[in-house]
């Protein structure tokens, strides 16, 4: 096998990730069905490991068994594994340690696509609850300028729903 095909492979994999990742978080995690393990992380969290963490241990599950598959049945798939792992690198770097700060320093980016991604993760937390949330991806975030806009189309629509209750 060249080199390209597992570099393809790998690179695939990290995209393919980004992708779904956003997808389980909009429609598993802000949904019925994901919403007890991932409240933890739109809550006050006391001490540097919450409920929401158990979704790093379900795809660090899912990369060991394409690993343990690439490794007994079919090569490619171990690749896979690789970019489960890289995904999850990336979201440790981003996520948990630019955002999040769950390092033992503090960075704030000033500008350019770090603080691009800082800006799109904390206007994603800037509504309380797991309704009328932007920006469910890590890596891959529209402008900073639409996600300001549709954060307000959903807080004016939320409003006036509010006003329309009896």
């Amino acid at each position: 096998m060249s080199i390209l095909v597992p570099v393809l492979i790998v690179l695939g994999t990290v995209i393919f990730m980004e992708l779904a990742a956003a997808w389980i978080h909009e429609h598993v995690m802000h949904g019925r069905l994901g919403w007890g393990w991932h409240r933890s992380h739109h809550e006050p969290t006391e001490g540097h490991v919450e409920r929401n963490d158990l979704y790093s241990v379900v795809f660090a599950g899912i990369s060991m068994a394409f690993f343990v598959a690439g490794s007994l049945w079919w090569q490619p798939l171990w690749w896979i594994g690789i970019g489960f792992c890289v995904y999850g690198v990336i979201y440790y770097i981003f996520h948990d340690g630019l955002v999040h700060q769950r390092w033992p320093f503090r960075y704030v980016p000033k500008s350019g696509y770090l603080r691009r991604i800082y800006q799109a993760h904390r206007m994603h937390h800037a509504v309380e609850g797991r309704e009328g949330c932007v920006s469910f991806g890590f890596v891959i975030v529209p402008p900073v300028a639409r996600l300001r806009a549709e954060l307000r189309d959903k807080q004016g629509g939320a409003l006036a729903r509010k006003r329309s209750e009896p």
